[in-house]
Protein backbone atom coordinates (compact mmCIF):
# COMPACT_ATOMS: atom_id res chain seq x y z
CA UNK A 1 0.00 0.00 0.00
CA UNK A 2 2.66 2.32 1.19
CA UNK A 3 6.71 2.92 1.09
CA UNK A 4 9.04 5.36 2.44
CA UNK A 5 11.08 7.48 0.41
CA UNK A 6 14.25 8.85 0.78
CA UNK A 7 13.31 12.08 3.07
CA UNK A 8 11.36 9.58 5.19
CA UNK A 9 8.22 10.54 4.05
CA UNK A 10 5.76 7.99 4.19
CA UNK A 11 4.23 8.01 0.21
CA UNK A 12 1.55 5.72 -1.08
CA UNK A 13 2.09 3.80 -3.57
CA UNK A 14 2.11 4.04 -7.65
CA UNK A 15 -0.99 2.89 -8.02
CA UNK A 16 -2.74 4.76 -5.67
CA UNK A 17 -0.74 7.81 -5.39
CA UNK A 18 -1.05 8.05 -9.54
CA UNK A 19 -4.94 8.43 -9.49
CA UNK A 20 -6.08 11.69 -10.70
CA UNK A 21 -9.84 12.92 -10.43
CA UNK A 22 -12.15 10.25 -11.50
CA UNK A 23 -14.74 11.47 -14.41
CA UNK A 24 -18.16 10.37 -12.09
CA UNK A 25 -16.69 13.15 -9.62
CA UNK A 26 -15.87 15.71 -12.29
CA UNK A 27 -19.17 15.81 -14.71
CA UNK A 28 -21.18 15.55 -11.76
CA UNK A 29 -20.06 18.25 -9.72
CA UNK A 30 -20.65 20.43 -13.34
CA UNK A 31 -24.47 19.30 -14.03
CA UNK A 32 -25.13 20.20 -10.39
CA UNK A 33 -23.10 23.43 -10.39
CA UNK A 34 -24.53 24.42 -13.72
CA UNK A 35 -28.06 22.86 -12.98
CA UNK A 36 -28.00 20.32 -15.91
CA UNK A 37 -30.57 17.65 -16.43
CA UNK A 38 -28.16 14.59 -15.62
CA UNK A 39 -28.10 11.96 -18.30
CA UNK A 40 -24.14 11.47 -17.30
CA UNK A 41 -23.93 8.68 -14.63
CA UNK A 42 -26.33 5.82 -15.19
CA UNK A 43 -28.15 5.26 -11.73
CA UNK A 44 -31.87 5.18 -12.59
CA UNK A 45 -33.84 8.47 -11.11
CA UNK A 46 -37.77 6.36 -11.75
CA UNK A 47 -39.01 4.88 -8.44
CA UNK A 48 -37.87 1.33 -8.19
CA UNK A 49 -40.69 -1.33 -8.81
CA UNK A 50 -42.57 -2.40 -5.44
CA UNK A 51 -42.14 -5.86 -5.33
CA UNK A 52 -38.36 -5.31 -5.01
CA UNK A 53 -38.52 -2.43 -2.59
CA UNK A 54 -40.97 -4.64 -0.16
CA UNK A 55 -37.98 -7.37 -0.66
CA UNK A 56 -35.53 -5.04 1.09
CA UNK A 57 -38.00 -4.07 3.58
CA UNK A 58 -39.28 -7.54 4.75
CA UNK A 59 -35.00 -8.56 4.50
CA UNK A 60 -33.70 -5.91 6.72
CA UNK A 61 -36.09 -6.62 9.86
CA UNK A 62 -35.62 -10.49 9.59
CA UNK A 63 -33.32 -11.34 12.46
CA UNK A 64 -31.43 -13.86 10.17
CA UNK A 65 -30.09 -11.44 8.13
CA UNK A 66 -28.33 -9.55 11.05
CA UNK A 67 -25.25 -11.20 11.28
CA UNK A 68 -22.59 -12.43 8.86
CA UNK A 69 -23.62 -14.38 5.85
CA UNK A 70 -21.33 -16.97 4.44
CA UNK A 71 -19.13 -15.20 2.55
CA UNK A 72 -19.79 -17.39 -0.48
CA UNK A 73 -23.49 -15.56 0.02
CA UNK A 74 -26.55 -16.79 1.42
CA UNK A 75 -27.71 -20.02 0.30
CA UNK A 76 -31.24 -18.76 -0.90
CA UNK A 77 -29.06 -16.40 -3.30
CA UNK A 78 -26.72 -18.95 -4.48
CA UNK A 79 -29.76 -21.30 -5.25
CA UNK A 80 -31.67 -18.04 -7.31
CA UNK A 81 -28.40 -17.59 -9.26
CA UNK A 82 -27.95 -20.91 -9.92
CA UNK A 83 -30.85 -21.47 -11.58
CA UNK A 84 -30.71 -18.29 -13.52
CA UNK A 85 -27.66 -19.51 -15.00
CA UNK A 86 -28.30 -22.59 -15.35
CA UNK A 87 -31.10 -21.93 -17.75
CA UNK A 88 -29.34 -18.98 -19.87
CA UNK A 89 -26.05 -21.33 -20.07
CA UNK A 90 -27.95 -24.57 -20.64
CA UNK A 91 -25.93 -26.50 -18.53
CA UNK A 92 -26.53 -27.43 -14.56
CA UNK A 93 -24.88 -24.40 -12.05
CA UNK A 94 -24.07 -25.39 -8.47
CA UNK A 95 -24.76 -22.99 -6.17
CA UNK A 96 -21.93 -24.20 -3.70
CA UNK A 97 -19.03 -24.25 -6.35
CA UNK A 98 -19.59 -22.04 -9.09
CA UNK A 99 -21.23 -18.81 -7.36
CA UNK A 100 -19.96 -16.43 -5.28
CA UNK A 101 -21.66 -12.93 -4.11
CA UNK A 102 -19.50 -10.08 -4.24
CA UNK A 103 -20.38 -6.67 -2.65
CA UNK A 104 -21.06 -4.76 -5.85
CA UNK A 105 -19.78 -6.24 -9.47
CA UNK A 106 -16.95 -4.43 -9.29
CA UNK A 107 -15.41 -6.34 -6.93
CA UNK A 108 -15.70 -9.25 -8.85
CA UNK A 109 -13.23 -8.59 -11.18
CA UNK A 110 -5.31 -9.37 -12.99
CA UNK A 111 -0.41 -10.73 -15.44
CA UNK A 112 -1.05 -9.27 -18.58
CA UNK A 113 -4.64 -8.39 -19.30
CA UNK A 114 -6.26 -7.59 -22.99
CA UNK A 115 -9.05 -5.28 -22.69
CA UNK A 116 -11.19 -4.25 -25.92
CA UNK A 117 -11.76 -0.76 -26.31
CA UNK A 118 -13.83 1.53 -25.20
CA UNK A 119 -14.17 -0.51 -21.73
CA UNK A 120 -15.44 0.61 -18.45
CA UNK A 121 -13.00 2.62 -16.38
CA UNK A 122 -12.66 0.49 -13.93
CA UNK A 123 -10.71 -2.35 -15.66
CA UNK A 124 -7.42 -1.10 -15.91
CA UNK A 125 -7.39 0.20 -12.78
CA UNK A 126 -7.90 -2.95 -11.37
CA UNK A 127 -5.29 -5.15 -13.32
CA UNK A 128 -2.88 -2.32 -11.72
CA UNK A 129 -3.81 -2.06 -8.25
CA UNK A 130 -2.89 -6.00 -8.75
CA UNK A 131 0.57 -4.88 -10.70
CA UNK A 132 -0.75 -6.44 -13.71
CA UNK A 133 -0.77 -4.37 -17.37
CA UNK A 134 -3.24 -3.87 -19.51
CA UNK A 135 -2.70 -4.04 -23.59
CA UNK A 136 -5.89 -2.25 -25.32
CA UNK A 137 -7.30 -2.79 -28.61
CA UNK A 138 -9.85 -0.67 -29.72
CA UNK A 139 -13.05 -1.43 -31.62
CA UNK A 140 -13.48 0.50 -35.07
CA UNK A 141 -16.29 2.11 -36.77
CA UNK A 142 -15.75 1.58 -40.68
CA UNK A 143 -15.21 5.34 -41.50
CA UNK A 144 -17.29 4.88 -44.98
CA UNK A 145 -20.56 4.48 -42.81
CA UNK A 146 -19.65 8.34 -42.24
CA UNK A 147 -21.09 8.24 -38.06
CA UNK A 148 -20.21 11.92 -38.21
CA UNK A 149 -23.24 12.49 -40.48
CA UNK A 150 -25.44 9.66 -39.88
CA UNK A 151 -26.80 7.52 -37.51
CA UNK A 152 -25.41 3.72 -37.59
CA UNK A 153 -26.22 0.17 -35.80
CA UNK A 154 -24.19 -0.05 -32.58
CA UNK A 155 -22.82 -3.49 -33.83
CA UNK A 156 -20.93 -1.42 -36.53
CA UNK A 157 -17.99 -0.85 -33.87
CA UNK A 158 -16.11 -4.29 -34.18
CA UNK A 159 -13.02 -5.80 -33.59
CA UNK A 160 -10.47 -6.91 -35.37
CA UNK A 161 -9.21 -10.02 -34.46
CA UNK A 162 -5.89 -10.16 -36.47
CA UNK A 163 -5.51 -7.53 -34.15
CA UNK A 164 -6.42 -8.67 -31.29
CA UNK A 165 -4.72 -11.81 -31.74
CA UNK A 166 -1.57 -9.85 -31.96
CA UNK A 167 -1.90 -8.06 -28.36
CA UNK A 168 -1.86 -12.03 -27.16
CA UNK A 169 1.41 -12.95 -26.15
CA UNK A 170 3.34 -15.48 -23.71
CA UNK A 171 2.41 -13.05 -20.95
CA UNK A 172 -1.56 -12.78 -21.55
CA UNK A 173 -3.32 -14.25 -19.21
CA UNK A 174 -6.75 -12.78 -19.31
CA UNK A 175 -9.31 -11.18 -21.92
CA UNK A 176 -11.78 -8.61 -20.76
CA UNK A 177 -15.18 -8.80 -22.70
CA UNK A 178 -18.47 -6.13 -21.95
CA UNK A 179 -21.35 -7.98 -23.72
CA UNK A 180 -24.24 -5.58 -23.49
CA UNK A 181 -21.50 -2.93 -23.94
CA UNK A 182 -21.35 0.14 -22.14
CA UNK A 183 -20.95 2.55 -23.80
CA UNK A 184 -21.35 1.33 -27.25
CA UNK A 185 -24.89 -0.61 -27.16
CA UNK A 186 -23.18 -3.28 -28.55
CA UNK A 187 -24.46 -6.58 -28.40
CA UNK A 188 -21.44 -8.90 -29.70
CA UNK A 189 -22.91 -11.93 -32.06
CA UNK A 190 -22.49 -15.46 -32.02
CA UNK A 191 -20.18 -14.79 -34.73
CA UNK A 192 -17.68 -12.38 -33.03
CA UNK A 193 -17.91 -14.62 -29.62
CA UNK A 194 -16.97 -17.76 -31.19
CA UNK A 195 -14.30 -16.30 -32.79
CA UNK A 196 -12.74 -14.57 -29.30
CA UNK A 197 -13.59 -18.00 -27.93
CA UNK A 198 -10.85 -19.30 -30.49
CA UNK A 199 -8.50 -17.25 -29.77
CA UNK A 200 -9.22 -17.46 -25.80
CA UNK A 201 -8.37 -21.41 -26.48
CA UNK A 202 -5.62 -21.44 -28.61
CA UNK A 203 -3.85 -19.19 -26.21
CA UNK A 204 -5.11 -20.92 -22.70
CA UNK A 205 -6.86 -17.22 -21.87
CA UNK A 206 -9.30 -16.87 -18.92
CA UNK A 207 -12.11 -14.32 -20.14
CA UNK A 208 -13.81 -12.47 -17.38
CA UNK A 209 -17.03 -11.55 -19.16
CA UNK A 210 -18.51 -8.46 -17.84
CA UNK A 211 -22.42 -9.33 -18.14
CA UNK A 212 -24.30 -6.62 -15.86
CA UNK A 213 -26.39 -5.60 -18.48
CA UNK A 214 -27.65 -9.38 -19.88
CA UNK A 215 -31.09 -8.17 -19.68
CA UNK A 216 -31.09 -5.38 -21.58
CA UNK A 217 -31.08 -6.47 -25.37
CA UNK A 218 -33.36 -4.79 -27.65
CA UNK A 219 -34.53 -5.37 -31.62
CA UNK A 220 -33.51 -8.33 -33.65
CA UNK A 221 -30.74 -9.20 -31.49
CA UNK A 222 -30.23 -10.99 -28.02
CA UNK A 223 -27.39 -11.33 -25.45
CA UNK A 224 -25.56 -14.51 -25.62
CA UNK A 225 -22.45 -15.30 -23.14
CA UNK A 226 -19.08 -16.82 -24.22
CA UNK A 227 -19.48 -19.04 -21.57
CA UNK A 228 -22.01 -20.84 -23.04
CA UNK A 229 -20.10 -21.81 -26.07
CA UNK A 230 -18.42 -25.04 -26.08
CA UNK A 231 -15.10 -25.52 -24.28
CA UNK A 232 -15.80 -22.22 -22.68
CA UNK A 233 -17.40 -22.28 -19.47
CA UNK A 234 -14.33 -24.11 -18.06
CA UNK A 235 -12.03 -20.87 -19.13
CA UNK A 236 -14.76 -17.77 -17.93
CA UNK A 237 -15.87 -15.74 -15.45
CA UNK A 238 -19.35 -14.23 -15.27
CA UNK A 239 -19.64 -10.66 -13.37
CA UNK A 240 -23.09 -9.90 -13.20
CA UNK A 241 -25.18 -6.98 -10.95
CA UNK A 242 -28.36 -6.68 -9.05
CA UNK A 243 -28.38 -2.87 -9.50
CA UNK A 244 -28.72 -3.46 -13.04
CA UNK A 245 -30.96 -5.88 -13.26
CA UNK A 246 -33.41 -4.24 -10.56
CA UNK A 247 -32.40 -0.96 -11.30
CA UNK A 248 -30.79 -0.44 -6.91
CA UNK A 249 -27.67 0.50 -8.37
CA UNK A 250 -27.16 1.72 -4.44
CA UNK A 251 -27.97 -2.10 -3.20
CA UNK A 252 -24.15 -3.45 -4.26
CA UNK A 253 -24.86 -6.86 -5.18
CA UNK A 254 -22.58 -8.38 -7.49
CA UNK A 255 -21.99 -12.04 -8.21
CA UNK A 256 -19.34 -14.21 -10.45
CA UNK A 257 -20.62 -17.69 -12.02
CA UNK A 258 -18.27 -19.57 -13.12
CA UNK A 259 -16.31 -23.18 -12.90
CA UNK A 260 -15.32 -24.42 -9.11
CA UNK A 261 -11.52 -23.60 -10.08
CA UNK A 262 -11.48 -20.17 -10.86
CA UNK A 263 -14.60 -19.04 -8.02
CA UNK A 264 -12.22 -20.65 -5.28
CA UNK A 265 -9.14 -18.20 -5.35
CA UNK A 266 -12.05 -15.13 -5.89
CA UNK A 267 -13.56 -16.56 -3.09
CA UNK A 268 -10.60 -16.18 -1.47
CA UNK A 269 -9.51 -12.79 -1.74
CA UNK A 270 -13.20 -12.05 -1.17
CA UNK A 271 -12.46 -13.22 2.25
CA UNK A 272 -9.73 -11.38 3.19
CA UNK A 273 -11.08 -7.83 1.89
CA UNK A 274 -14.56 -7.26 2.14
CA UNK A 275 -15.06 -10.58 4.05
CA UNK A 276 -19.05 -10.93 2.85
CA UNK A 277 -21.69 -8.85 1.17
CA UNK A 278 -24.48 -7.16 3.31
CA UNK A 279 -26.74 -10.41 3.95
CA UNK A 280 -30.04 -8.68 3.71
CA UNK A 281 -29.48 -7.20 0.20
CA UNK A 282 -29.04 -10.92 -0.52
CA UNK A 283 -32.11 -12.03 0.72
CA UNK A 284 -33.75 -9.02 -0.79
CA UNK A 285 -31.93 -10.08 -4.51
CA UNK A 286 -32.95 -13.41 -4.00
CA UNK A 287 -36.64 -12.79 -3.54
CA UNK A 288 -37.03 -10.26 -6.15
CA UNK A 289 -35.39 -13.25 -9.03
CA UNK A 290 -38.04 -15.77 -7.36
CA UNK A 291 -40.65 -13.04 -8.16
CA UNK A 292 -39.56 -11.79 -11.27
CA UNK A 293 -39.85 -15.40 -12.59
CA UNK A 294 -43.61 -15.09 -12.49
CA UNK A 295 -44.42 -11.41 -12.60
CA UNK A 296 -43.21 -10.64 -15.78
CA UNK A 297 -40.03 -8.01 -14.88
CA UNK A 298 -37.70 -8.79 -17.12
CA UNK A 299 -39.91 -8.52 -20.19
CA UNK A 300 -41.37 -5.79 -18.70
CA UNK A 301 -37.70 -4.06 -18.02
CA UNK A 302 -36.65 -4.28 -21.37
CA UNK A 303 -39.75 -2.84 -23.02
CA UNK A 304 -39.43 0.20 -20.44
CA UNK A 305 -36.14 0.95 -22.16
CA UNK A 306 -36.92 0.17 -25.51
CA UNK A 307 -39.14 3.39 -24.75
CA UNK A 308 -36.32 6.02 -22.76
CA UNK A 309 -34.30 4.86 -25.80
CA UNK A 310 -36.44 6.03 -28.47
CA UNK A 311 -37.26 8.99 -26.60
CA UNK A 312 -33.79 10.05 -26.06
CA UNK A 313 -33.08 9.01 -29.95
CA UNK A 314 -35.80 11.41 -30.60
CA UNK A 315 -34.31 14.09 -28.88
CA UNK A 316 -30.98 14.14 -30.33
CA UNK A 317 -32.95 13.21 -34.67
CA UNK A 318 -34.68 16.64 -33.40
CA UNK A 319 -31.21 18.43 -33.70
CA UNK A 320 -29.79 16.56 -36.33
CA UNK A 321 -26.97 14.51 -34.34
CA UNK A 322 -26.28 11.27 -35.80
CA UNK A 323 -25.88 8.40 -32.81
CA UNK A 324 -24.98 4.62 -32.55
CA UNK A 325 -28.70 3.30 -32.35
CA UNK A 326 -28.14 0.97 -28.85
CA UNK A 327 -28.92 -2.59 -28.85
CA UNK A 328 -28.18 -3.39 -25.62
CA UNK A 329 -27.40 -1.70 -22.19
CA UNK A 330 -28.80 1.94 -21.61
CA UNK A 331 -26.48 4.21 -23.22
CA UNK A 332 -26.49 6.74 -26.09
CA UNK A 333 -23.15 7.09 -28.38
CA UNK A 334 -23.93 10.59 -30.12
CA UNK A 335 -21.57 11.91 -32.74
CA UNK A 336 -20.79 15.79 -32.16
CA UNK A 337 -18.79 16.44 -34.54
CA UNK A 338 -20.28 19.03 -36.07
CA UNK A 339 -20.61 20.61 -32.80
CA UNK A 340 -18.13 24.02 -32.72
CA UNK A 341 -17.09 24.76 -29.07
CA UNK A 342 -17.36 28.59 -29.12
CA UNK A 343 -13.53 30.48 -29.05
CA UNK A 344 -14.84 32.19 -25.73
CA UNK A 345 -16.31 29.24 -24.00
CA UNK A 346 -14.23 28.57 -20.24
CA UNK A 347 -12.83 25.69 -19.98
CA UNK A 348 -11.13 25.04 -16.86
CA UNK A 349 -7.63 23.35 -16.81
CA UNK A 350 -8.16 19.98 -15.66
CA UNK A 351 -10.90 19.56 -18.15
CA UNK A 352 -8.79 21.18 -21.22
CA UNK A 353 -5.90 18.89 -20.33
CA UNK A 354 -7.77 16.05 -20.98
CA UNK A 355 -8.45 16.83 -24.38
CA UNK A 356 -11.21 17.32 -26.98
CA UNK A 357 -13.63 15.02 -25.61
CA UNK A 358 -13.66 16.19 -22.38
CA UNK A 359 -14.17 19.52 -23.49
CA UNK A 360 -16.94 18.90 -25.63
CA UNK A 361 -18.93 16.96 -22.77
CA UNK A 362 -18.29 19.70 -20.25
CA UNK A 363 -19.63 21.88 -23.43
CA UNK A 364 -23.24 20.16 -23.77
CA UNK A 365 -22.81 19.98 -19.72
CA UNK A 366 -22.40 23.66 -18.95
CA UNK A 367 -23.44 25.59 -21.59
CA UNK A 368 -26.28 23.91 -23.14
CA UNK A 369 -27.46 22.26 -19.73
CA UNK A 370 -27.25 18.30 -20.19
CA UNK A 371 -24.94 16.03 -18.16
CA UNK A 372 -23.02 13.75 -19.85
CA UNK A 373 -19.61 11.75 -20.26
CA UNK A 374 -16.91 11.79 -22.23
CA UNK A 375 -16.06 8.56 -23.19
CA UNK A 376 -12.60 9.47 -23.71
CA UNK A 377 -12.58 8.41 -20.32
CA UNK A 378 -12.79 4.80 -21.52
CA UNK A 379 -9.82 4.43 -23.81
CA UNK A 380 -5.96 4.00 -23.08
CA UNK A 381 -4.44 7.42 -24.44
CA UNK A 382 -2.74 6.16 -27.56
CA UNK A 383 -6.61 5.11 -28.09
CA UNK A 384 -8.13 8.47 -27.18
CA UNK A 385 -8.46 9.98 -30.42
CA UNK A 386 -11.11 7.71 -31.19
CA UNK A 387 -13.04 9.44 -28.93
CA UNK A 388 -12.91 13.15 -29.68
CA UNK A 389 -16.55 13.05 -31.27
CA UNK A 390 -18.32 11.10 -28.60
CA UNK A 391 -20.25 11.75 -26.19
CA UNK A 392 -22.01 9.21 -23.67
CA UNK A 393 -25.66 9.98 -22.00
CA UNK A 394 -27.68 7.39 -20.18
CA UNK A 395 -31.31 6.85 -20.75
CA UNK A 396 -31.99 5.11 -17.47
CA UNK A 397 -34.28 8.14 -17.21
CA UNK A 398 -37.94 9.36 -16.48
CA UNK A 399 -39.99 11.28 -19.21
CA UNK A 400 -39.55 14.75 -17.77
CA UNK A 401 -35.58 14.18 -18.28
CA UNK A 402 -35.90 13.64 -22.04
CA UNK A 403 -38.37 16.51 -22.54
CA UNK A 404 -36.30 18.91 -20.86
CA UNK A 405 -33.15 17.65 -22.93
CA UNK A 406 -35.01 17.78 -26.15
CA UNK A 407 -35.81 21.34 -25.10
CA UNK A 408 -32.09 22.71 -24.03
CA UNK A 409 -31.08 20.77 -27.05
CA UNK A 410 -32.59 23.44 -29.04
CA UNK A 411 -29.55 25.36 -28.46
CA UNK A 412 -26.83 23.01 -29.35
CA UNK A 413 -28.05 24.45 -32.81
CA UNK A 414 -26.27 27.35 -32.71
CA UNK A 415 -23.21 25.98 -32.14
CA UNK A 416 -22.94 24.38 -36.20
Amino acid sequence: MSNTSNSGVIVPADAYKKARLDVWTMFNNAAAKSNAVNLGQGFMNFPVEDFIKQAGAEAIVKDSCAQYPNPRGTARLLNALANRYSDSLNRKIDPNSEVMVAAGANEGGRNETVVIEPAFDQYAPNVSIANGKTVYVPMRVDPSLKPESNTISSNEWKVDMAELEAAINERTKILVLNTPHNPTGKVFTLEELTEIANLAKKYNLLVISDEVYENLYYDNVKHVSIASIDGMYERTLIVGSMGKLFSVTGWRIGWLIGPEHLVSPCLAVHKRTVFVACSPIQEACATAFEQALVNGYFDRQREEYVSRRQKLMDAFDSVGLPYSVPHGSYFLLVNANKVKIPENFEIPDHIRERGKGFILSYFFTTEIGIGCIPPAEFYSDANVPLADDYIRFAFCKTDDIFEETKKRLAKVTKSY
